[in-house]
């Protein structure tokens, strides 16, 4: 792709502390960005609050597939044991919930597993075999020892100058333009 073609990304500022990576998350969440994204090495606690992050709806949606599994195998055996074949084994009645214990837990055990993983790639982006991130070299740092903020030019209150002010107040060691 030629250099005139290529469309701005955002920006990204590097850090060499968590501490100067906070900061700098809460001065542009108090900016009001939206369209923004810390990246570390390791998971930093209190990332989520001065990102103004809300809470994931993850767990709801592997609460109601939990539900479902357990339901689902509930009927399940109900319907096989006392509907379609029902069979007198020693004047045992048709349906008993202990026996159907073990596969009620499992078929739970299952719907939920499996729906956490999907919900995770799907509602993440997942897989995403390209990300404009992945053209700056400095960027591979973030698995190793530096801290990463980008600010996309998506955004609605991105602006050239605006924001590049913004980003030089966070004391970073560097402030840089991405290009996709």
């Amino acid at each position: 792709m030629s250099e005139t073609n290529k469309q701005l990304y955002g920006y990204l500022v590097e850090f060499d502390n968590v501490d100067g990576l906070v900061n700098a998350a809460e001065k542009v969440r108090d900016a009001g960005y939206s369209d923004w994204d810390c990246h570390s090495p390791f998971p930093i606690h209190g990332m989520d609050d001065a990102m103004g992050i809300k809470p994931t709806v993850i767990p709801w949606i592997v609460l109601c597939a939990g539900i479902t599994g357990c339901t689902a195998a509930l009927a399940m055996q109900w319907w096989m044991n006392a509907i379609d074949y029902p069979t007198i084994i020693s004047g045992k009645p048709f349906f008993s919930l202990p026996a159907n214990i073990p596969i009620i837990f499992e078929l739970t055990v299952l719907f939920s597993a499996l729906t956490a993983v999907g919900s995770l790639f799907a509602l993440n982006g997942l897989p995403q075999l390209y990300h404009p991130l992945f053209t700056v070299e400095k960027f591979a740092r973030a698995t190793d020892d530096r801290f990463f903020l980008v600010i996309e030019a998506s955004d609605p209150r991105f602006d050239l100058e605006k924001t590049r002010q913004l980003l030089e107040s966070c004391n970073g060691l560097s402030v840089e333009k991405v290009e996709d």
